[in-house]
């Protein structure tokens, strides 16, 4: 897989973790440990497109 597509795979996925919270939090009763742990696997996808462009 070349890079620029590995950095696009990744992005996607950053938007549709984003787009899940964003869903979550509109929710009444939004599950907190959930929203956690979506935020937590969009900002390891965020260092890792970072961490990507820097090569």
């Amino acid at each position: 897989m070349s890079l620029e597509s590995r950095i696009k795979e990744l992005s996607e996925r950053h938007k549709r973790l984003e787009a899940a919270i964003d869903a979550e939090l509109k929710h009444p009763a939004g599950d907190e440990v959930r929203i956690h742990e979506l935020k937590r696997k969009k900002l390891r996808i965020k260092d890792e497109i970072a961490e990507l462009r820097l090569t």
